[in-house]
């Protein structure tokens, strides 16, 4: 049986990947899982914990190549591929997506984007253009599509989920406010922004407290 690895630890791996492309951006070639550690706030021994979940990628003595590992950990991540990405709604965040460079840069190519509003289809959002709803089975019919972002109105975004997987879609990016009931073997990463500046907020108010 394959063995299980925590969502904490999945959590992480992006993080261990954004720090170890800085370092390979400064030059450095190698690095001990206890500097790493001093980097990240994340103990020594958690780090090599992780690791040891992929194989480990270390050696005693030695520490771990940063251009290695990043590249063993982007594998892990699927960075080593890439993605055709649609984005379902035109407002504010969408192109706001839509423009971000980043995303190319760890292989995830927006190709689409739709809305419903025709004042919005025919403009330019980042580098494609803003299609019409009414086009989107079409479009995925006869395109590669493996993420829907989601960026529509929370009282449409079940339906449209729905919709888009029974087109053959099979991941989901989802930014409306509500959750997906959609099967298991659909992988669904919901970002709740407004969930997000709750916590901060919380965090505003005990560390106030605490102080």
């Amino acid at each position: 049986m394959e063995k299980k690895i925590s969502s904490a630890v999945i959590k992480r791996l992006p993080r261990y990947y954004r720090y170890l492309s800085e370092l390979l951006e400064g030059g450095t070639e190698r690095i001990s899982s206890q500097e790493l550690s001093q980097k990240m706030n994340v103990t020594a021994s958690q780090i090599r914990q992780d690791f040891n979940n992929f194989g480990g990628f270390g050696q005693q003595g030695y520490g771990y190549n940063v251009a290695v590992l990043r590249e063993e950990i982007g594998k892990i991540l699927g960075l080593d591929q890439s993605y055709q990405v649609i984005i379902i709604g035109a407002g504010n965040l969408g192109q706001a997506l839509a423009n971000y460079a980043g995303f190319e840069k760890r292989g995830f190519l927006v190709s689409a984007i739709f809305d419903i509003n025709p004042d919005k289809v025919g403009n330019m959002a980042g580098k494609v253009e803003v299609l019409d709803m009414k086009d989107l089975e079409s479009y995925v019919a006869s395109h590669q599509v493996d993420i829907a972002a989601l960026t529509l109105p929370k009282a449409k975004a079940p339906e449209v989920a729905a919709d888009l997987v029974k087109m053959g879609v099979r991941a989901f990016w989802n930014f409306a406010a509500t959750d997906l009931n959609l099967p298991d073997n659909i992988p669904v990463e919901n970002v709740h922004l407004a969930e997000s500046l709750m916590r901060l907020s919380y965090n505003i108010v005990n560390v106030s407290q605490d102080s």
